[in-house]
């Protein structure tokens, strides 16, 4: 329970994803422990135990459980009764080698050897093309652009029937003026505040059969439909969805800064610089231009007669959009009464022109002579984070050619500084998904320093001691070995679903190594000696320590060979899971007695240079618990 209630308040999308598995998993744990302490006594007293059964049924089901249990006494007496005792013998070698192992491992991941991407994609039964073209496209323009990507859905289609020899596809729709899709994407994570309705924007989505229906994944669709509709005009974004949600680009990079010039121009670099990474695609930025605009500015002669830019624009606004005179009330409506040119005075340009300002002193002069007039586009929408204007450069990467990890370091080392040190004034940082990830990461890093502090002091109190606890939790980060390497043999990539099995894994492969310390402290206390009393308990406890493994690795053995494309979102959790807890069993039962008489060679050897502390005060104590000597260690240790 302590290790799974961490994952309660993760922040981040992830975090409110993952939030229902503690919700389901921490009630759960706490009836299994009301089911084992009360409700399985009260069955096992009414249970007939038989000496002899005379059912053939029962008599092949005992021969078969008699094989078994022989078998595991032959492993347990053959095998690692010897492997053991080697292990205590060469203690201090077993522990380093465990430690390289663990070194390496994690090495591996943080050198990119074994990939870490965020959240792969998940299979959808959708494929969406979205397209935005500049603002202010007629609609006629954007549908004659969107029936040459439908041409090409339409295509794939009878290539794939051909090849598969099914059906593929079952609807395609063309929205022109809209991108439904992303829209509910947006509405699923919360982010109410976006537009998808202009005449500039479509979008072409295509209804697959379901995913275990058929042998081709979303994803390989849409790089083949990306293929065939090829280089479309005067896009300003063309994107192809085929994830059932996203938290973000995989790359986004926010610039920000005050000149919008140095921006654009940054932003156009990046863009250039993204394409020479391999597996980089869809790489588009957040500005777009507007409609066409007139830009005034005064003259001299103007500001010489009085006039200030602010009264020139007011004049030219009562003159084409007017100025409120009066309101009138009629009934529960209010109208509102405009002063302006009339109708046949302000349809063009040129009525402008012919426009006559009025100067302070009540002249009038001509509006070419008070003005000057340049058409441009403005920006469509002005977006700013911490008052400074920002401009975002995505670009999504094809996780079979590029890794993700790898150009961010790149990008972050070389690329991004260049840009700052070229463009002055501009400042750049990585939202969406690593900003997602970030958080993430940081909370689920807080809940598991927060889990290891309430696992030690659950540990320490029954025991009574502050190092025996270190010994049970020392399974904890060799579990992370049995993670690491399983998504190695499974073929999978590390994901922020693989930290939230690593986290839970805390909780479960404690247990083993619990049961093997308290029957080792039992049994030492009872005045066995150490090291026949870490072999025994070893040996004793090897069959519940193998059963709890393997039936928890059985029970995640479902989700592990799940086919649906839509399970491969949690099967990262579960690799950690299983393959950490099959892995730890062998820690607990190698490792786990090295280190626990690893600690009493140093107990021993402070206890022999404590001059001020007669030999006989600490021999009662020693008897009693092994490593109780340790807890009150002096500082010069």
């Amino acid at each position: 329970v302590a290790a799974f209630a961490p994952l309660l308040n993760v922040p981040g999308t992830m975090g409110k994803i993952m939030r229902v598995i503690p919700l389901i998993v921490i009630p759960t744990l706490f009836f299994s422990l009301v089911e084992s302490l009360l409700v399985l006594p009260h069955h096992l007293s009414h249970v007939k135990l038989e000496k002899q059964s005379k059912a053939r049924w029962r008599q092949a089901w005992q021969k078969v459980q008699g094989r078994v249990a022989r078998a595991l006494d032959w492993v347990i007496e053959r095998s690692y009764k010897p492997t053991v005792e080697k292990a205590l013998e060469w203690r201090y070698l077993t522990l380093a080698t465990g430690l390289a192992i663990l070194f390496v491992s994690l090495s591996l991941v943080a050198g990119g050897w074994i990939r870490f991407n965020f959240l792969p994609p998940v299979e959808a039964d959708n494929v969406a093309a979205l397209l935005t073209l500049p603002e202010g496209t007629p609609a006629e323009v954007t549908a004659e652009r969107l029936r040459t990507i439908e041409e090409a859905a339409l295509e794939l289609e009878r290539e794939l029937e051909e090849e598969y020899g099914q059906e593929i596809f079952r609807h395609v729709l063309a929205s022109i003026g809209e991108q439904p899709f992303a829209a509910d994407q947006s509405r699923g994570f919360g982010d109410l505040t976006q537009s998808f309705s202009a005449s500039n924007l479509g979008e072409v989505n295509i209804e697959l059969v379901g995913s275990e229906l058929r042998d081709i994944t979303s994803t390989e669709i849409a790089d083949l439909w990306r293929e065939r509709a090829g280089v479309i005009p005067d896009v300003v974004e063309l994107t192809y969805s085929s994830s059932l949600f996203s938290t973000g680009s995989p790359i986004d990079v926010q610039l920000s800064g005050s000149d919008v010039a140095a921006l654009g121009s940054a932003a156009a670099e990046l863009k250039e610089r993204l394409r020479e990474y391999p597996g980089v695609r869809d790489i588009t930025d957040s500005y777009r231009t507007g409609k066409q605009e007139i830009e005034l500015a005064i003259t001299p002669e103007a500001e010489a007669a009085g006039l200030t830019l602010e009264n020139l624009a007011r004049q030219v606004r009562q003159a084409f959009y007017g100025e409120e005179a009066q309101r009138i009330q009629r009934g529960r409506d209010e109208l509102k009464v405009m002063v302006r040119l009339p109708r046949h005075e302000r349809r063009s340009l040129g009525d402008l022109e012919s426009l006559r300002i009025r100067t302070p002193d009540g002249a009038e002069i001509p509006f070419t002579t008070a003005a000057r007039v340049e058409l441009s586009r403005g920006p469509a929408t002005i977006r700013r984070t911490d008052r400074r204007r920002v401009v975002n450069v995505t670009a999504d990467v094809d996780l079979d050619e590029g890794n993700t990890a790898a150009i961010l370091a790149d990008l972050r080392a070389t690329v991004l500084p260049e840009l700052s040190q070229k463009h002055v004034g501009v400042r750049w940082g990585f939202v969406g998904e690593q900003q997602d990830q970030r958080e993430s990461v940081d909370g689920l890093l807080r809940g598991f320093l927060i889990a290891m502090l309430v696992i030690y002091g659950l540990l320490a109190i029954p025991f009574r001691s502050y190092l025996q606890p270190l010994i049970v939790m020392s399974a904890i980060p060799f579990g992370f070995i049995g993670a690491i390497w399983g998504h190695v043999l499974m073929g999978k990539s590390l994901t922020i679903l693989s930290a939230f099995g690593l986290v839970a894994l805390t909780g479960v492969v404690v247990n083993d190594s619990l049961v093997l310390v308290d029957f080792v402290n039992r049994s030492y206390r009872s005045g066995m000696p150490l090291v026949r009393a870490l072999r025994e308990a070893g040996a004793s406890r090897f069959r519940p320590i193998l059963l709890t493994s393997l039936t928890t690795f059985a029970g995640l053995l479902p989700l592990l060979l799940e086919r649906s494309m839509q399970a491969q979102f949690l099967i990262p959790m579960a690799i950690s899971l299983a393959f950490g807890v099959l892995f730890a069993t062998f820690v607990v039962l190698l490792l786990v007695p090295s280190l626990y008489h690893i600690l009493e060679d140093v107990r021993r050897l402070v206890a022999g240079r404590r001059r001020a502390v007669p030999e006989s005060s600490g021999a009662s104590d020693t008897a009693a618990d092994p490593l109780r000597g340790l807890d009150r260690l002096e500082p010069t240790l």
